[in-house]
């Protein structure tokens, strides 16, 4: 076990060194992730990995490996400890958490709208920094979201699951965050929102150098769209791989996972 471990760990800094991160540096480091249960199991157990900037970075692995609880580190949804996790170099832990979630900002995967119409979901973390969106740049952010205008007036309670998610999204996009951290984003999507959904991801890395990191159980999706990919077994990276590598996994969970969701 230990020889595999070495060999694992290897492959790890080999996989990270041969080209599969883009360049233009490391948005988010994170060092030593560790978390444990109040049943003393290990839900992460020492995580390194580094996020860089403009990137679309997919996390897989298997139901219960940790994915979720990864990414709720990253903007401190649970308090990561010190030391653990770095925005542009400096410990999230030393910021404040309202303006870290603002420049990082999480999609869940059931979303949850606040009380008002879809203009004021959309409008809300802007006003709470005395700015007002106007129709027009509402609008924008739904399209981006893959909805129109005609949603503008409509409340939560009237819309479908998919559709509160892609209002979620809008809301989100309209604090310009610089990360975006999506846990299953489209699951209760068609696949033609979910087309455009993902057309949006890539154009907002291209446009406006975005970095995502995005939890899915879709392997084609994270091949669609991501430019490298992490694989989280038993809470912690075991490969890093480019989409188009995954068949090169080595750690053998990975490869179980891979050969029955692929």
């Amino acid at each position: 076990m230990a020889a595999f471990k070495e060999e694992a760990t290897e492959h790890l800094l080999a996989a990270a060194e041969q080209e599969n991160w883009p360049s233009g540096g490391v948005k988010i480091e994170v060092r030593d992730l560790t978390k444990v249960s109040e049943k003393d199991v290990r839900i992460l157990n020492k995580v390194n990995v580094d996020i860089p900037r403009g990137a679309i970075v997919g996390i897989i692995g298997p139901s219960g490996s940790g994915k979720s609880t990864f990414l709720r580190a990253l903007n401190r949804l649970w308090e990561p400890p010190y030391g653990s996790v770095f925005l542009d170099g400096v410990d999230i832990c030393e910021l404040d958490v309202l303006s870290l979630r603002r420049r990082v900002g999480m999609l869940f995967q059931l979303p949850v709208l606040f009380q008002g119409s879809v203009a004021d979901n959309v409008r809300y973390g802007p006003q709470l920094k005395g700015k007002k969106l106007s129709d027009d740049e509402v609008s924008t952010l739904l399209t981006l979201a893959d909805l129109d205008s005609s949603f503008f007036s409509k409340s939560g309670g009237e819309l479908s699951v998919g559709q509160a998610q892609r209002v979620a999204l809008a809301r989100t996009l309209a604090n310009e965050p610089e990360v975006l951290l999506l846990d299953e984003p489209t699951s209760a999507l068609d696949p033609v929102s979910t087309q455009n959904i993902e057309d949006a991801l890539v154009r907002l890395k291209k446009d406006k150098g975005m970095t995502t990191v995005i939890v899915s159980h879709s392997i084609k999706q994270i091949q669609r769209i991501a430019d490298v990919v992490c694989l989280l077994v038993n809470g912690e990276i075991v490969e890093i791989l480019k989409p188009d590598h995954l068949s090169q996994a080595k750690h053998p969970m990975a490869q179980t996972f891979l050969n029955l969701t692929s």
